[in-house]
C-alpha cells in the first residue's frame, strides 16, 4: 500500500504523503484514533487496512465532492464502524447532514439506516440536528413510506418547533405507520 500510496504522488493524484512509524510515534497515532495499521487519510476520510490502488483512487475522487462524506458515512455504517462516524460528527457536527442520502435511499441495508438512525439520536435536540428541520420535512413527501417514516421520526429528534407543520401532514399520510409515528413525534414536541 505504501508503494501505491508513493507512485500516486509522483503521478500527482495526491500532493503530499506523510508516513509514519506508529512504533515510534505512538502517540500521533493515538491522537489520529488509529487503532489498525494500514491507515491512511485521503482528504476527510480515515481509511483502516489494507487498499488497492483502485479504491485508494476511488477515495482521492471522491474528495470535496458533495457526496463524498455521505459515501464515507455510508462505507462505515455498511462495515460496522458507527464509532468512526460517531466521531467524525462530533468533530465537525455539519457533517450530520452527510447522512441524509441514507434516509432517502429506501434501498439502503436496515444495519446503514439503523447506525444512521443512532447518529442523529446522539445529536436530538442539539443545534445540528434542528439545522436538518426542512430536509427532514422534505424527506416526507418521499414515495416510499419507510422513508417518510423514519423523516417523522428524525423530525420530533429536532425537537424545533419548525417541525410541526411537517408532522401535522403526516397524520393524513395514506400509510398507517406513517400517520402513527407522525403522531408519536408530535407527542414528543410536545412532551
Amino acid at each position: 500500500m505504501l508503494d501505491d500510496m508513493t507512485e500516486l504522488v509522483k503521478q500527482g493524484w495526491l500532493g503530499r504523503l506523510d508516513v509514519v512509524n506508529v512504533e515510534v510515534r505512538a502517540e500521533l497515532a493515538r491522537d489520529l484514533g488509529v487503532r489498525t495499521v494500514p491507515w491512511v487519510r485521503i482528504g476527510p476520510f480515515a481509511l483502516s487496512g489494507a487498499r488497492r490502488r483502485a479504491e485508494l483512487l476511488d477515495w482521492i475522487g471522491r474528495v470535496g465532492r458533495p457526496d463524498g462524506m455521505a459515501d464515507y458515512f455510508h462505507s462505515l455504517l455498511r462495515d460496522g464502524h458507527l464509532a468512526q462516524v460517531l466521531d467524525a460528527v462530533r468533530r465537525h457536527p455539519d457533517a450530520l447532514a452527510a447522512l441524509l442520502p441514507i434516509v432517502a435511499n429506501p434501498e439502503a441495508s436496515i444495519n446503514v439506516r439503523i447506525g444512521a438512525g443512532v447518529v442523529f439520536e446522539e445529536f436530538a435536540g442539539q443545534a445540528p440536528m434542528r439545522a436538518l428541520t426542512d430536509h427532514f420535512g422534505r424527506l416526507t413527501g418521499h414515495d416510499d413510506a419507510r422513508v417518510r417514516a423514519d423523516a417523522c421520526h428524525y423530525l420530533s429528534l429536532t425537537r424545533s418547533p419548525t417541525a410541526r407543520p411537517y408532522l401535522e401532514r403526516c397524520q393524513q399520510d395514506d400509510d398507517g405507520m406513517v400517520r402513527e409515528i407522525a403522531s408519536e413525534g408530535l407527542a414528543a414536541l410536545d412532551g
